[in-house]
């Protein structure tokens, strides 16, 4: 049974909304760093022993299931991994966008067993933080180009993605609260 009330602002950002650094900051860029490498072990922990009952209840009303934010994490992370990599091999790469919520909706989202997820997000993120631990300051300033966010430089995107996993592990650890799971 859900206990405290929430707005729907607090149920869909859960950590707050992100802010983009506007500099590079090696602290801040590292501590971006520990947050992607921590996420895999950190939603195993966070996903260990719910029902598929539980997997299958929406973090908030008219929002992704539990199952859905955990196939959505390694599709969104293996969609980032590709761009770092095409921005630090190619000049200002135009990526190209993907449809999230159509991906969600998918029938491996909807219904598939979430181990095959959490798998491919703990190699992918092994790999990803061994990219990003090799990376220097003109590589951090490197640059892709959003159809719809512009240009941006990877030491924002990191910001972003440890800001994306936090997000997301948020939505089902205060679900998990408020149910009394």
């Amino acid at each position: 049974m859900e206990t405290p009330t929430l707005s729907l602002e607090q149920l869909r950002f859960p950590v707050g909304r992100f802010e983009y650094p506007s500099v590079y900051q090696t602290a801040l860029t590292q501590k971006s760093i520990d947050v992607i490498a921590g996420l895999p072990a950190q939603l195993r922990a966070a996903v260990e022993g719910l029902t598929e009952e539980q997997l299958d209840t929406p973090y908030r009303p008219g929002g992704w299931t539990i199952r859905q934010v955990v196939h959505h994490l390694p599709d969104s992370h293996l969609n980032s991994y590709t761009r770092f990599r095409l921005a630090l091999t190619e000049e200002r790469p135009v990526i190209k966008p993907y449809d999230e919520n159509g991906w969600a909706q998918l029938p491996d989202a909807q219904s598939a067993p979430i181990e095959s997820s959490l798998q491919l997000l703990d190699a992918l993120h092994q790999r990803w933080v061994m990219l990003l631990q090799s990376m220097n300051f003109p590589q951090w300033h490197r640059t892709f180009v959003h159809p719809e966010g512009g240009e941006m430089f990877l030491f924002q995107t990191v910001g972003m993605y440890d800001w994306h996993s936090r997000h997301h592990l948020a939505h089902i650890t205060t679900l998990k609260t408020r149910m009394g799971w």
